[in-house]
């Protein structure tokens, strides 16, 4: 697939160089420009493309967003993202390592207001990137990463992606209360579980 990336920070190159060798292409993008990319573009080879935040929404089957979530709203027109698979792996914060009050409110909620026409899923936003990074290919039983969201065909393409990245997809339920279990201070948050481990969990 072609997957776009938004948000080049160390997260989103991680997710960039293990979607790569697991042969999707990447169309990168951040605030700072194609040029800014060139280092990672060598790096990842002919699968790898750079453009701008809109040109990336444009050209992906699959976007992702990872820059800070205070970047989110504004970034792209509303109808930009009509019936694109939108994984919003975004976390807010209020300070270092505090979750943000909203009002009861899912973060991934509010993306997908934001974005109306956007197919939302929240996923990709727990894991550490030094975890992301070498987990999926360490031998052994396979961690997990949740999804959450209220389109179902989107979710089974966003848990393909997951497989094919060497984790376990664990379906969370819709973006509200799923959401909710995966954000800051949601109990998924940072919390490197097995597959067998997270059923268990979300079976309770």
């Amino acid at each position: 697939m072609r997957i776009g990336i938004i948000g080049t920070g160390r997260i989103g190159s991680t997710l960039a160089r293990i979607l790569v060798a697991a042969d999707h292409q990447v169309v990168l993008a951040n605030a700072r420009g194609p040029r800014s990319l060139a280092a990672l573009l060598a790096e990842l080879g002919p699968a790898a493309s750079a453009a701008y935040p809109a040109e990336a929404a444009a050209q992906a089957e699959v976007l992702v967003l990872m820059l800070p979530f205070d970047g989110v709203r504004g970034l792209l027109p509303p109808d930009a993202l009509n019936g694109t698979v939108l994984v919003d792996a975004t976390n807010a914060f209020s300070g270092p390592g505090a979750p943000r009050d909203l009002g009861g409110r899912g973060s991934s909620e509010l993306v997908a207001e934001w974005y109306p026409g956007a197919r939302t899923v929240k996923s990709l936003n727990t894991m550490h990137f030094e975890t992301l990074a070498v987990a999926g290919t360490s031998g052994g039983p396979r961690l997990a990463h949740f999804t959450a969201g209220d389109d179902g065909k989107a979710k089974e393409i966003v848990a393909g992606i997951i497989t094919d990245l060497g984790f376990a997809p664990v379906d969370t339920g819709p973006l509200h209360s799923g959401g909710i279990l995966q954000q800051p201070g949601g109990p998924l948050f940072n919390r490197p579980l097995t597959e067998a481990q997270a059923l268990a969990w979300t079976s309770h």
